[in-house]
């Protein structure tokens, strides 16, 4: 055992430790852009190790400047120092038991929320929040949540067993089982931003060259 503890140590000494990369995703953003965001990274790949988590938005922004990240994917969360990039407009749908009647529309009329269990969004997504509460005061709406979540898994889960309808970004479709669906919102629908944050003092070169190649993210 110690023959072989040593001859371990003796590897780990010839090859130099890798630089590490640390990219946050607020949850359920990182089945659409981890894929995209390592792929700017493809030449470096081999000589890095990434490390990828995912969080609230406004925990990814209090990591950011700590220096615990290098880049999140993030809600645009006001924090000093941290510089934000929008990579994307994400469109709000609505969310619903896949056998409610109103599911069997092509798309979700605000209006009908009025009368149903609504799943609302907690204090803790705030931009989230401020952004569906703004819609619904411009299309006239009031309703009051019999439930408020803060994050993708609790909302479909109480879509399906309080038979609710939820507004969540686009990519919660990415975790819907076969019980929920989701259906675009009539009208003029509110997007929500998909912004890359880093440190603006953070002098990593990995850093550099990602935030040099991010003009192709969307397309990556």
């Amino acid at each position: 055992m110690q023959a072989e503890a040593a001859t371990d140590g003796a590897r780990r000494a010839a090859q130099p430790s890798k630089q590490v990369f640390a990219i946050g995703f607020t949850t359920g953003q990182e089945v659409d852009w981890l894929p995209r965001a390592t792929s700017l990274l493809r030449n470096e790949l081999a000589d890095i190790e990434i490390r990828v988590s995912s969080d609230h938005s406004a925990t990814l922004a209090e990591e950011l400047a700590r220096g615990r990240l290098d880049v999140a994917f993030l809600r645009g969360e006001k924090t000093p120092d941290i510089e934000f990039k929008v990579v994307a407009q994400e469109p709000l749908v609505a969310v619903l038991p896949s056998n409610h009647r109103l599911a069997q529309r092509e798309t979700f009329d605000p209006k009908d929320l009025v009368g149903e269990t609504y799943i609302g969004i907690s204090k803790v997504p705030r931009v989230l929040r401020a952004l569906i509460a703004e819609y619904l005061e411009r299309c006239g709406i009031e309703v009051t949540p019999a439930f408020e979540i803060d994050n993708y898994a609790m909302a479909i889960s109480l879509v399906a067993s309080n038979r609710g309808v939820a507004i969540l970004p686009a990519s919660a479709k990415n975790f819907l089982p076969w019980s929920v669906v989701s259906r675009p919102l009539e009208g003029d629908a509110p997007t929500i931003a998909v912004t890359v944050g880093f440190r603006r003092d953070n002098a990593s070169p990995i850093l550099k060259t990602f935030l040099s190649r991010i003009d192709g993210l969307d397309a990556a």
